[in-house]
């Protein structure tokens, strides 16, 4: 659970994690102001915190960092906004361990949900443009490359040049251009959202900045399908997340279980 000033939503995304598929749950806060660490030490939350707010980019690596050093075969990111559905989490990781994909993603756009569920007009619009942008410059085929609910096996995120991807936004779309250049298997299934006033989103201007850097990443793509450029985020000797593990007991879901906190210095 990459986190930022989730306090009014944690404790309803938590509830609805289904424990018996899932081994341990990590939440990694990015610097907030409001009291989503106590919050999570309290539920019993595996927590690591960055002193200060250095982007969701970084967030992510450090998600998924600390779930490869604790041997994790399926990482699931889900946001604990309650924007997405945690229940969804069992047919993602189902579909990943049948071999079936390298990686799923839970579309808001499969189906009705995005407007239903009220994402504003103006998203829904530069989802579908900048959807089908990549589509064609990529040449795949996906009903959208903006959800933040994402499954992804071990293996792929050991192999991907993640830690040369933007600490920002723009992480999410660098990553998933990354996943179809190097050839992984993607698929995808339907996810209600829910739009509402506690739930997390970027302002215009930074939906505006995400956008520009979306049109950047899929024509870097292609330049260097074409062999007219080389850049680090497609190089698969770019840097890595660490794959060494270490020995973490697995903690499961337990009214009685203390939650660890690791700080972890912005620099």
């Amino acid at each position: 659970m990459p986190a930022y000033n989730s306090a009014r939503t944690l404790q309803q995304t938590y509830d609805e994690v289904p424990f018996d598929v899932v081994d341990e749950a990590i939440l990694v806060d990015d610097g907030s102001v409001d009291e989503t660490v106590a919050l999570a030490r309290e539920i019993g939350l595996t927590t690591f915190l960055h002193e200060k707010n250095i982007g969701y980019g970084k967030n992510q690596k450090t998600c998924y960092r600390e779930a490869l050093l604790r041997r994790a075969d399926i990482v699931i990111m889900v946001h604990p906004d309650y924007q997405y559905s945690p229940k969804l989490i069992t047919p993602l990781a189902g579909m990943i361990a049948y071999g079936e994909y390298d990686a799923v993603l839970a579309s808001r756009i499969l189906g009705v949900g995005a407007l239903k569920g009220g994402m504003p007009l103006y998203k829904y619009i530069a989802n579908r443009f900048l959807t089908a942008f990549e589509n064609v410059l990529l040449n795949y085929k996906l009903s959208e490359y903006h959800t933040g609910y994402r499954a992804f096996t071990r293996e792929l995120l050991e192999s991907l040049p993640l830690e040369e991807n933007s600490n920002d936004f723009v992480f999410d779309n660098e990553m998933l251009a990354q996943i179809i250049y190097f050839n992984y298997r993607v698929g995808e299934i339907s996810c209600p959202t829910r739009y509402f006033p506690e739930a997390s989103s970027i302002n215009f201007k930074r939906s505006v900045e995400y956008g520009l850097g979306v049109v950047a990443t899929s024509i870097k793509f292609r330049l260097q399908r074409m062999n007219l450029a080389r850049f680090r985020i497609f190089d698969h000797q770019g840097d890595k997340l660490p794959t060494v593990t270490r020995k973490f007991p697995v903690k499961r879901r337990d009214a009685n279980l203390e939650s660890s906190q690791t700080n972890i210095d912005a620099s």
